[in-house]
């Protein structure tokens, strides 16, 4: 009893001292300590700052060049490779001669993040004004990180949004009393994405700065997009920034409470040299990040030249509103956009949580006579593969609406791909040695096996294991105990997985460990979480930004697009999205075979529970995965609406690969009684 009082004591405490704030007087001792600590000299003595010529930057000065007032040029570059985002960063920022804009949703401090950081702050001292917007939940980890940036360089400002109780890190007391005052405030979160340089070049999409989001993590990364666009569209790129940089809600770093405190007490800290968890893997991208003939070749190459682009984007505004829905420019753009599809709408999120807007719209394109209803295509995560494992399952909760009343085709992302566009080699995983010469093995599946562990599928791109491949049963007592070392379930512990929700659902940061880690899997290997965003509509018109199509972004986030209309460049993104969705990368989502009996009555009894908020309780659902199973009559995939698919594809269960266990459990649990979540997800 002693000690639940003393530790109701110190929750409490920590809550009353989160109320407690630095004065203006002692805002302003702060603001001043950094400007005069901060550094005026600039190593750049050319005009151009002596910026590294860079192809990516021509792209920009290109079409310029070709554009004209009534028919603008773009180049627009499609970013489907972790390591090529971050390339392609690292020398848009060295190219930069006057102005560099960041402005993320995340900024971490791992390997990813300080190299990034790192290239801000060398543009700066060289002459080049970088300014960098964070939203506050999600920023650096460490205050003294802040407070030595804050002061590190005349050229460098850095701002988080939206910082909770005047802070920029928050305890689970601190969060507990904020969402106690002010839940909505607290939710509000800025997840726009953008980097632009010299307002003639952007990148936007859903990457944030993080390892998994660059294939650096050897746990768990993320297959991404992003889309970088060179041309007068950034121009409309940068006023945006500038309305969420001078917005009230955008807060110097040295003038919240910690920040502040620290500089007052201990002044400007040096800004530690980086230590990289793999030196090696950052100096090889530094170094390619030089090489104009690698850039031509891995990136220019591949730029597709487009018309007119329109860069929408929700700003400040929408958290002004008394009804976000009035300011939701982003959403109501995307909408119009599928509401006015004829032929195929092909759809990419992460998580399919819709909103009841979305809900409506999708119903009534059903709706449509036959010949004038669009095909859906939903690209989305398993549960094995997602990060957000709450979000996933109201996703389950409604599989059978989004099936049966909205016409969707869903597909659901492995977490291992056998044909992804992750390079494993960059992740630096370090997978087991079986002991054995695999051009000796005679067992085909402790071949098989072998490979799996060791990342090798025959290409450069590839998963860490074959999802398609049961674990061997004939391993001998060693084997398995390797196994067991690099099972997933061996590594639940780690950092990686504590800080899952932390990347989209700010509302639910501080919920258990167990809640927000992925769940657990049936083998080892390098999982990898769908995080794009995308769409094409009728072939024609392609959009990559930052909204999940949820109801977050309709009414909490503030989110932007990049909208191309142009056959080419829609072709190339329906191609990369379908290559997400073919079998050896996705399960199909499909009704389950009918029971003997009764399936009338099933139907009936599932819906009733599916409609109600709590208590969805019936063990039937209307929907499983579903593997295709190549052969001489079945030589494509099909769609589950063929007449053929039942005899191409077999039942894998609800939660493929999932080590079900607990999570099964709780996946159901969610499903019954989570709904009042939706909102919020």
């Amino acid at each position: 009893m002693r000690a639940i009082v003393r530790i109701g004591v110190a929750v409490l405490s920590l809550a009353l001292g989160a109320c407690a704030s630095l004065s203006g007087a002692q805002r302003d001792r702060a603001t001043e300590t950094v400007v005069q600590a901060r550094s005026t000299q600039v190593d750049g003595t050319r005009m151009d700052a002596c910026a590294q010529r860079s192809p990516l930057r021509d792209l920009a000065a290109r079409a310029f060049a070709q554009s004209t007032p009534e028919a603008p040029v773009h180049y627009a570059l499609i970013l489907d490779r972790g390591p090529d985002a971050l390339l392609a960063r690292v020398n848009l920022i060295r190219s930069a001669t006057t102005a560099i804009d960041l402005q993320t949703y995340i900024f971490d401090e791992d390997d990813a993040g300080r190299l990034v950081l790192d290239e801000l702050l060398a543009a700066a001292r060289r002459g080049v004004r970088v300014r960098v917007l964070i939203d506050q939940l999600a920023a650096l980890k460490h205050v003294e990180t802040l407070a030595a940036l804050a002061g590190a360089h005349v050229n460098f400002e850095l701002k988080l949004y939206s910082p909770v109780l005047g802070r920029a890190q928050i305890s689970y007391p601190q969060y507990a009393l904020a969402a106690a005052c002010c839940w909505r405030t607290l939710n509000q979160r800025m997840h726009t994405k953008l980097l632009l340089v010299d307002g003639a070049v952007g990148i936007t999409g859903g990457r944030n700065y993080q390892d998994d989001y660059y294939d650096w993590d050897d746990e768990y990364n993320f297959r991404d997009r992003d889309l970088l666009v060179a041309g007068p569209v950034a121009h409309v790129m940068r006023d945006d920034f500038a309305l969420f940089w001078n917005d009230r809600r955008s807060t110097p770093v040295e003038r919240l409470d910690d920040v502040g405190g620290w500089l007052l007490t201990a002044g400007v800290p040096a800004l530690p040299p980086a230590h990289f968890e793999r030196p090696q893997r950052a100096q090889a991208m530094l170094r390619d990040a030089a090489d104009s003939a690698l850039i031509e070749q891995r990136l220019v190459s591949q730029a597709i030249r487009v018309g007119h682009v329109r860069y929408i984007s929700d700003t400040p505004e929408k958290h002004q509103a008394v009804n976000a829905d009035q300011q939701a420019v982003a959403s109501g753009s995307l909408r119009s956009l599928i509401e006015s599809a004829r032929e195929e709408v092909v759809l990419q999120t992460p998580y399919l949580v819709l909103s009841d807007a979305a809900q409506d719209m999708f119903r009534q394109l059903h709706e449509r006579p036959f010949d004038e209803r669009p095909k859906i295509i939903v690209s989305t995560n398993s549960l094995a593969a997602t990060d957000a494992f709450i979000a996933y399952a109201l996703s389950y909760k409604y599989k059978r609406r989004y099936l049966r009343e909205f016409g969707f085709n869903i597909f659901e992302y492995k977490p291992f791909p056998e044909d992804a566009p992750i390079d494993i080699a960059a992740t630096g995983a370090e997978l087991p040695d079986l002991g054995f010469d695999e051009d000796s093995a005679a067992d085909p599946a402790s071949l098989s096996a072998s490979r799996a562990l060791k990342g090798e599928s025959g290409g450069t791109v590839a998963s860490a294991a074959s999802p398609s491949q049961p674990p061997p049963q004939d391993l001998s007592q060693t084997h398995r105990e390797l196994r067991e070392r690099y099972d997933r379930r061996s590594a639940l512990e780690r950092d990686q997985y504590r800080r899952a929700l932390s990347r989209e659902y700010s509302a639910l940061r501080y919920s258990s460990r167990g809640a927000n880690q992925p769940v657990p899997l049936q083998r080892a290997g390098v999982r990898i979480g769908l995080h794009a965003k995308s769409m094409v509509i009728d072939g024609r018109i392609g959009v990559v930004g930052t909204h999940n199509f949820d109801p977050r972004g309709d009414h909490y986030n503030t989110e932007s697009a990049v909208v191309i209309e142009d056959r080419a460049f829609a072709q190339a993104l329906r191609a990369s999205i379908h290559r997400d969705i073919a079998p050896a990368n996705s399960w199909v989502i499909a009704r389950r075979d009918k029971p003997p009996v009764f399936s009338g009555l099933n139907y009936s009894i599932g819906k009733m529970f599916e409609a109600m908020p709590v208590l969805d309780l019936w063990p039937m659902r209307y929907a499983t995965s579903y593997e295709f199973v190549p052969g001489p009559d079945c030589p494509q995939p099909l769609l589950p609406s063929n007449p053929d698919f039942r005899a191409c594809y077999q039942p894998v269960g609800d939660f493929p690969e999932v080590s079900t266990g607990l999570k099964g459990i709780t996946t159901r649990i969610f499903t019954a009684f989570g709904a009042g979540l939706a909102p919020i997800l």
